[in-house]
């Protein structure tokens, strides 16, 4: 029996000339699985044909939009997930759910191996593989820019040679990455961490300086989840979708930064993400409202930890699962209302309102109708600070 192989195909250039390099290379039948994230472009059923055309035996197209926004952004809205305090995971979050249904398709169709199209340096060959892997433990994974040396110049070639239905054009100055979550863009002279973005890098968002009317939003939690947007009930896809648009024209969710990658370098990307940041700023303040300190303190440390396991690939790791329950406990009581204004790159909450809010107007309040007992305070701070007191006394008398 023939082997088969399983290809996360996106219908460009590189995945396209995978299949019959696979082919050739390997002996093997190629399975082409194309998953839509949000990252728009061509139709579906086009790059099903495409993937037949350029000698896959068969071809799967999948429509995840739903399925990611809930699965897999939602959660990190509940946890908050910025990587190194600013990246919101756009690319991270999209890989293991286009590796679910690289697994199901290589169950249902027999395959023994996965094949992506990453190279050698970047982090999402871990997050494929490492996903794979902890799914499907028996199945081989290959990548054939990494293993088989199959650079840019060999793809046209190859292409050109085999006549595939694909066109060769001059690559983009940029390697881009987008889902409906965000936009990653790097490479090119964006290298040069000294060369500042231009216009051209961005295609979510507007220039932020240019003049414009502010917008002003209300977003409806419940349990962490958005539910409503200036009262319109939707989705969780159509929460994002509609920030995308609305931050998106006002420029925020705009990330410029050097970070961390897994492999060991560090790597400068420019981000777009204005559906996410919008989002994770608003559910960050009805937090503050609604969850108490103890937890909330606690779940900052969770939330770091949560984002750097998703960000190196270990989606589907023991540790996420159970970080992933202590998130959805903490989300508990996060419904209510929050109100931002979207301005200038900027989006600033001006407002919370929550049935489950924690917020006390005559604890808080310096006005008449006080009801804090401000006597308890000078011993309560005799008490929280004697401790250290005592040690100040010991260091002194040494």
């Amino acid at each position: 029996m023939t082997e088969r192989v399983v290809l996360a195909y996106s219908g460009g250039l590189d995945t396209s000339v995978c299949i019959g390099w696979i082919a050739e290379e390997t002996g093997a039948e190629v399975i082409a699985v194309a998953v839509d994230v949000g990252q728009g472009g061509e139709d579906l059923d086009v790059i099903r044909r495409r993937a037949l055309a350029c000698g896959a035996v068969e071809a799967e197209v999948a429509d995840a939009k739903d399925e990611f926004a809930e699965e897999y952004c939602l959660p990190a809205i509940k946890a908050n997930a910025l990587y190194m305090d600013r990246y919101p995971l756009v690319s991270a979050l999209s890989r293991p759910a286009i590796v679910k249904h690289l697994v199901a398709a290589a169950k249902k169709h027999g395959a023994t191996t996965v094949a992506h199209g990453c190279t050698g340096k970047g982090n999402d060959q871990v997050r494929f593989e490492a996903g794979i892997s902890s799914l499907a433990p028996d199945l081989k994974c290959i990548a054939p820019v990494r293993d088989y040396a199959m650079t840019r110049d060999k793809a046209i070639a190859f292409c050109e040679e085999k006549e595939l239905p694909i066109a060769t054009t001059k690559k983009s100055p940029y390697s881009i990455d987008q889902n409906v979550f965000g936009r990653a863009v790097e490479t090119g002279f964006l290298e040069d961490i000294w060369n500042a973005p231009i216009e051209d890098v961005y295609e979510y968002t507007q220039n932020p300086a240019t003049p414009r009317e502010a917008d002003e939003v209300a977003i409806t939690f419940e349990g962490g989840v958005p539910v409503a947007v200036d009262g319109k009930k939707v989705t969780v896809l159509e929460a994002i979708q509609e920030l995308n648009l609305r931050a998106g024209a006002q420029g925020i969710g705009r990330i410029d930064m050097v970070e961390d990658r897994l492999v060991g370098i560090k790597s400068r990307e420019v981000y777009e993400a204005p559906g996410a940041i919008a989002l994770i700023t608003a559910h960050q303040e009805l937090e503050n409202v609604t969850v108490e300190r103890e937890l909330a303190r606690y779940k900052r440390g969770v939330e770091q930890r949560w984002g750097e396991l998703v960000y190196d690939g270990l989606w589907f790791s023991p540790l996420k699962r159970a970080l992933d329950g202590f998130i959805n406990e903490a989300n508990q009581h996060v419904s209510g209302d929050i109100r931002m204004t979207l301005h200038g790159g900027r989006a600033v909450v001006t407002g919370r309102k929550s049935d489950a809010s924690l917020y006390d107007f005559n604890l808080a309040t310096y006005d008449t109708g006080d009801t804090f007992d401000q006597s308890l305070s000078k011993g309560f701070i005799e008490l929280f600070g004697m401790s250290s007191k005592i040690a100040a006394l010991r260091q002194s008398r040494a």
